[in-house]
Parts: C-alpha cells; structure tokens; sequence
C-alpha cells in the first residue's frame, strides 16, 4: 500500500513538473508575442507618421492641437512625437528603465520645440486614464514644471529621477 502511495506522489509529482514547464514555456511565449505586437505597433505608427510628415495634408488629420499651429510646427510636433513615442516603446519592452526613461526625457525637453508639443498634447494625455502612459505622462509633466522652476544652468540634475519597480 506504501508502494502504491509513492508510485502516486511520484506521478503527481511528474505530472506537476510537467505542467509548471509547460507553463513556463507559454509564458515565455505570451513575453514574446506582447514585445512582437508592439514592436508592429510602433512599426506602424513610424509609417502613419511618416506619411503624416511627408504629406501637410494628412498632417492635418492628426491636427488636434489646442491652438492653431503652422505646417512646420505641426510637422515638428509629429516628429516630437515619434521620439517621446519610441522613448515609451523602449520602456515597454524593458531595453530601459523609469530611470533611464526619467533621463531621456529630461534631456528631450531642452528643446523648445519639444516643449510646445508637450503643452499642445496635454489634453490628448489627460484622456489615458489608468495606464502606463498616463502615469508616465504624469511623471513628465512634474518634470517640466521642476524644469521651468529650477534656477540652474544644470538642467541635468533637476528633478529625482523614479525608483525602478
């Protein structure tokens, strides 16, 4: 009967390896499918943009700006958004940390330009409730604002970069 006992845990046993395996194996999968959808997903967004930038007249489609912008202005904003936007794919896919994404954009927003687009989005971000990208929007916002206070030169050491999770 003791025989039969550990014959039984010994399968269960086996049984449990092989299911915690196969689990594993899906997992990994599912990591790489999710990192494969986005990086189609920000392929297509460099396409939709690039025809954006390379056409005023679709440009025009994306225009949704709080004030009027000119064509130039609105071709630098689509481009500003393709940088912020490869900067969050970076980040998603884990090729960089909060910390190091904190750094990047903190450098980004020395450029005027990229400022303007920051403000004219800000009402498309406030609509991203409950994500990713809105926390780190958040996260960019009171950067900029620790930007525009800061009476330094050394624009590299303001704010505190976030703790990674």
């Amino acid at each position: 009967m003791i025989a039969g006992i550990l014959v039984g845990k010994a399968l269960h046993h086996r049984t449990l390896e092989a299911l915690h395996l196969r689990l594993s194996r899906l997992e990994r999968t599912a990591h790489t499918q999710r990192h494969t959808n986005l990086a189609n997903q920000q392929r297509l967004h460099w396409e939709l943009l690039s025809k954006a930038i390379d056409d005023p007249e679709l440009a025009e489609v994306l225009d949704l700006y709080e004030t009027p912008v000119s064509a130039r202005q609105r071709r630098q904003y689509l481009f500003a958004n393709a940088l912020y936007t490869n900067l969050l794919f970076y980040y998603r896919i884990g090729n960089i940390s909060r910390e190091e994404f904190y750094k990047h954009v903190r450098g980004m927003f020395q450029n005027p330009t990229v400022r303007e687009y920051w403000y004219a989005t800000q009402q498309q971000r406030a609509s991203l409730a409950d994500t990713d990208e809105a926390e780190l929007g958040l996260m960019v916002d009171d950067l900029l604002q620790q930007l525009e206070e800061a009476d330094t030169e050394e624009w590299w050491v303001v704010g505190e970069p976030p703790a990674d999770e």
